[in-house]
């Protein structure tokens, strides 16, 4: 029986590309192993998986008596339903460990860097495997995402290591003209369903007690969504609804501009003040300047306000 690798819900480009390489290290040290991805390809992942020519993984939703492996989370609410009932093996991730727990000793990476390609980059050194060329792509494709072209607060100096040497393998020379072209695919928003949008990078956590939601989009341009805002910002409230939660955020991050319109959700708007140096929600929303990193951003201080 296969083990299986995967991320977490909502499956963003690093999840994806974690997954298939992490299972392709593992199948050359011996293992048995298949990357799954819980729920569909963004548009960004499939671009990138179509650039270099890799196939998608398969949807797996129910992970229930197999060896599994996670990557890219440890949040019990980001990763499968039925995880309580599988064998975790190990965990490869680049968030704060969550509330993940074994019974018995497990391989476990976690390292505060901006992607965790750029773990497993280091992993391939660390058991002299080669890097393949499709699956050098992928993951430099997902530190570009991760990262924000190099600009988020996440970024460390491992990852722009990593970058280059997998840009070596690949051949890639422009990795800004690179990273461009896939936020402008990760950008396109026309005629998606407004749920699809706001789920596309989305994570639910639990902050003292209370339910909170924060998705993401990344955008080339802010003025992308003046479309679609007022369309947002209503989904968010419903979902938060549906939930039960306390609040639901939306980024809206400009990646050009480098900062984020926060579109807010919440039984209580101070909350935001509370986690951003009293900033005032306006109408549902509220500008974040120099904000882009939901891991070392927002749930950091969300964290603290909730407190």
């Amino acid at each position: 029986m296969s083990t299986l690798v995967f991320g977490h819900k909502n499956p963003d480009s690093d999840t994806v590309c974690a997954a298939i390489a992490l299972a392709d290290l593992k199948k050359k040290l011996g293992e048995d192993i298949t990357a799954v991805i819980p729920g569909a390809l963004n548009p960004e992942s499939k671009f990138i998986l179509s650039r270099f020519g890799v196939a998608a993984p398969e949807v797996v939703t129910s992970v229930a008596g197999k060896d599994v492996y996670l990557v890219d989370h440890s949040d019990l609410n980001q990763s499968a339903d039925d995880l309580g009932e599988a064998n975790l093996l190990g965990i490869v991730d680049h968030h704060k460990l969550g509330d993940v727990t074994t019974s018995q000793p497990l391989e476990c990476w976690i390292w505060p860097v901006g992607c965790t390609c750029t773990i497993i980059t280091e992993m391939y050194n660390y058991f002299n495997v080669e890097i393949p060329k499709e699956i050098a792509g992928l993951m430099l494709c997902a530190i570009l995402s991760d990262t924000v072209i190099f600009k988020s607060s996440t970024c460390t100096d491992k990852d722009k290591v990593a970058c280059e040497k997998l840009a070596g393998i690949t051949g890639e020379g422009d990795l800004e003209a690179l990273g461009i072209e896939m936020f402008k695919v990760k950008s396109a928003v026309e005629g998606t369903p407004m749920r699809e949008l706001v789920e596309r990078d989305y994570k639910d956590f639990n902050m003292s007690g209370k339910g909170v939601g924060i998705g993401q989009l990344e955008l080339v341009d802010l003025s992308i969504v003046d479309g679609v805002k007022a369309d947002l910002a209503a989904d968010i409230a419903k979902l938060k609804e549906e939930k039960g939660h306390h609040s639901v955020f939306l980024m809206l991050t400009d990646i050009m501009k480098e900062g984020t319109e926060l579109l807010v959700a919440s039984d209580d708007d101070s909350v935001v003040g509370k986690a951003f140096d009293g900033a005032v929600v306006k109408d549902g929303k509220v500008w974040l300047d120099n904000v882009m990193s939901r891991k070392k951003e927002m749930v950091p201080n969300f964290e603290k306000a909730f407190k």
